[in-house]
């Protein structure tokens, strides 16, 4: 079997397991008053439908790949040492489900040595898979996708995410945004940022940054990015951005122009 098919069945398998955790999501959506909330820290929450839908994706992927490791959001690391492992994140926007707002997504992608190698981000309120693999691009259901150009900054529209589990860097943060402000033609916060790394993949925002992230929230997102031809850091322009907590990312142009603004917002 060749690379590229194996690749393809990586890629397939990272769609089926993100769709079969949707379905959890989509079922269980209109439920917020009966939902069962833990704080696992501060500003950070979890349901019994995050563990849900991680079941859910799991099994899909250890039926497939019993020898794979997984390392999720609500589940402890499984199968350490292996070649290849899996991050899931199950439920990107919890805040979100929580109170009714239909801003949320399951995200799943696989990293081998080399780095990402499959992804997959399911948006089960509007039904729109984006899907990817190394070298093979980015794509929205059958359609190819492909960060924007814009022809400037002022006419870019930047996502981010406030890093209300991270206030200790409030002040860095709040300065980059203030910069972004006064250089972009719009800013949104969404609340989910594996969402947030789909849509500038397929250029209905134009960049995205945020600090205060973990690895499940971005695999899927950043490979994503890449693929549609797009650069991913983390804010100072490193490669860090899986572990490091903090990334940007934007079509080639539009990250120099904001890791400009970021370098000197979260410099020392």
């Amino acid at each position: 079997m060749s690379a590229e098919t194996i690749a393809a069945d990586f890629e397939a398998a990272a769609v089926e397991a993100a769709l079969a955790g949707g379905e959890v999501l989509r079922r269980r959506f209109r439920e917020k008053g009966r939902l069962r909330v833990e704080a696992k820290g501060l500003h950070d929450f979890v349901t019994e439908v995050d563990r849900e839908s991680e079941a859910a994706v799991v099994a899909r992927l250890r039926r497939r790949y019993p020898d794979h490791a997984i390392l999720a959001e609500e589940g402890a690391p499984a199968t350490a040492g292996a070649a290849l492992r899996w991050i899931v994140d199950p439920l990107d926007g919890t805040t979100n489900f929580i109170h009714g707002v239909p801003t949320f997504c399951v995200s799943v992608a696989l990293e081998d040595a080399s780095g990402l190698l499959a992804g997959a981000i399911f948006d089960p309120v509007h039904g729109e898979t984006f899907r990817a693999r190394r070298g093979g691009g980015a794509w929205l259901g059958a359609d190819r996708i492909a960060c924007s150009r814009p022809s400037g900054a002022d006419e870019a529209l930047l996502a981010t995410g406030f890093p209300f589990r991270e206030l200790g860097r409030l002040d860095r943060y709040l300065r980059s945004f203030e910069a972004f402000a006064r250089m972009a033609a719009g800013i949104r916060r969404a609340g989910s940022a594996a969402l947030d790394l789909a849509l500038t993949a397929c250029g209905r925002y134009d960049g995205f940054w945020e600090i205060g992230l973990s690895p499940w929230d971005v695999a899927a997102g950043a490979l994503l990015v890449r693929e549609a031809g797009g650069l991913v850091t983390d804010v100072s322009g490193g490669p860090d951005f899986l572990s490091g907590g903090t990334i940007l990312a934007a079509g080639p142009d539009l990250h120099a122009a904001m890791l400009a603004v970021t370098r000197v917002a979260f410099g020392d």
